[in-house]
């Protein structure tokens, strides 16, 4: 578990991965995806599921909703759902589904 008994830990809100050029977002409108994640607590575990998924190819956008225990993920085209369950579980959480 990545939080203290106190809760301490660093917070963030969304990870934002990746640009894409105004004529490439005209061109291929993202897919976004809602995702299910098991073992989120707190603002460190949402920064670690953030940056693990923003690392993925095609990745053009992460949110990471602790307390829905949901990411939602948007990509330029379709993901490959094992690899973002691989990036998932070695941050360490459980992706178990789209949301």
């Amino acid at each position: 578990m990545c939080c203290s008994t106190e809760g301490t830990c660093s917070t963030a809100t969304a990870t934002t991965a990746g640009s894409a050029t105004a004529t490439a977002a005209i061109e291929e409108a993202p897919a976004t995806t809602v995702y299910a994640v098991a073992g989120m607590t707190c603002g460190h575990c949402e920064q670690a599921v953030g940056k693990a998924v923003s690392a993925l190819p095609g990745v053009t956008a992460v949110r990471v909703d602790v307390a829905a225990g949901r990411v939602t993920v948007s990509a330029g085209a379709a993901l490959d759902e094992e690899a973002l369950r691989a990036a998932v579980d070695d941050a360490g959480y459980e992706l178990t589904g789209r949301a």
